[in-house]
Order: structure tokens, then C-alpha cells, then sequence
């Protein structure tokens, strides 16, 4: 059997026991991301979580996906500067944000921490057209053509579901061990971009911006 382009493509969203990898063949729970990105196997990896971290409560990307989104905006929470990921506590990091740039920190952002830092030392060493940021609802809108109804809602996962099984089989029922049913939906909404990408197919959110250590800041639909 011949290879498509999409047989090398996963689509990752976070969860609590690490992180959800979906591909054509599956979906499964990983504890390490970078054992992901060893996969020489996969060309194009999509992944739920800021890549390219801003000197200031600012990314254009962010802006520009919340206006693709309307009134899901709110998803997509602000990128943390990258000076606040090297405190390792929650009133410390809050108290560095309010005193250097006049904006609080959530604590819901301030627990992707550990997060986001495994996925920038991967943007490192990583070609910015293997791993690339890509936003589940900015996925879902693309689809459907309109903002859907809350993920963790009856008629929101409906919806999802109604969306990704046709795509990819009864696999996106599936609920491995340490996710969500909603984490499952978003890793394959996030392989659903990140294969729009492979073929060349995609939306960008945000200009051609870069942080300050180089990394390409944008969002992929």
C-alpha cells in the first residue's frame, strides 16, 4: 500500500496525563512529547499550545485567531511572556505580570506552564514546518463553517463528533486512559489543520513574527 501525505501527520492536544496523539492509525496518551517528534515517521506534527513565546502579553497571532473565532474567542488564552515561565510559583509569576507588564496571570495559564516549556524546547530544534501551533476551535470553525457550542456541552460534542466521523472512522469515540472524551475530539481536530498544512491547504492567523529567540509565532487552521 502506498503512503499518502497524511500518514505522516499526527495532530496533539494536551491532557492530563500528558499529552493525546492522534494520527490515521489511532490515538493514544504519551507522557513525553519529545518521544512524539523522534518519530521519523511523522513530517508534520500540530499541537495545541503556544509556539514562539512573546517578550509581552501580545502575540498577532493570538489577535488574529480570535477574530477568525467571534464569539469563541475566548479559547484562545493569551500567550504568557516568556520571561514569567521561569517561576515556579503561581503568586510569584502572578505578582512579576502585574508588576512588568500591568496584567495579571491566570492560574488556569500559569498550569500550562510545565506545558508550553516542553514544547519550546522542542521549537528549538525543531524545523518550524514540522511542528507547528495549530487552535482545535479555529479547526472546528473551518469545518463547519460557524463556531460550535461549548466542547464539554451535549450538543457541542454532537457536533464534533458529527464533524470528525466521517473524516476518521469511530476512532474519535475512542477514550484512551489519562484523556477526556473533549481531549480526544481536539487532538483530532488539530490533525485535521495539521493536514491541511501538509498538503498546503491551510489558513495562517498572524503575520510572519518571530520571538525573540527566532521561533516562528503563528496559528495554523
Amino acid at each position: 500500500m502506498s503512503l499518502t501525505v497524511a500518514d505522516g501527520v499526527a495532530g496533539i492536544d494536551g491532557c492530563r496525563s500528558g499529552w493525546v496523539v492522534a494520527t490515521r492509525r489511532g490515538v493514544r496518551v504519551v507522557e513525553r512529547l519529545d518521544l512524539v517528534v523522534a518519530d521519523a515517521d511523522l513530517s508534520t506534527i500540530g499541537i495545541d499550545i503556544p509556539i514562539g513565546l512573546p517578550e509581552d502579553w501580545d502575540r498577532q497571532a493570538d489577535r488574529t485567531a480570535r477574530r477568525y473565532l467571534g464569539p469563541r474567542s475566548s479559547t484562545i488564552f493569551p500567550t504568557p511572556p516568556r520571561e514569567l515561565l521561569s517561576l515556579r510559583s503561581y503568586p510569584e509569576a502572578n505578582a512579576r505580570s502585574r508588576e512588568r507588564f500591568g496584567k495579571g496571570l491566570t492560574k488556569q495559564t500559569f498550569n500550562l506552564f510545565p506545558k508550553i516549556l516542553e514544547v519550546d524546547q522542542l521549537a528549538r530544534v525543531t524545523p518550524p514546518d514540522r511542528l507547528v501551533e495549530i487552535h482545535p476551535e479555529c479547526a472546528f470553525v473551518a469545518m463547519s463553517g460557524a463556531p460550535l457550542p461549548p466542547k464539554r456541552s451535549a450538543d457541542g460534542a454532537a457536533a464534533r463528533l458529527a464533524l470528525l466521523r466521517p473524516l476518521y472512522g469511530d476512532v474519535v469515540g475512542a477514550r484512551p486512559s489519562g484523556a477526556r472524551a473533549d481531549d480526544v475530539l481536539d487532538a483530532f481536530a488539530v490533525l485535521w489543520s495539521a493536514e491541511r498544512f501538509a498538503r498546503g491547504a491551510h489558513l495562517v492567523h498572524g503575520p510572519a513574527e518571530r520571538d525573540g529567540l527566532g521561533i516562528l509565532m503563528r496559528i495554523v487552521t
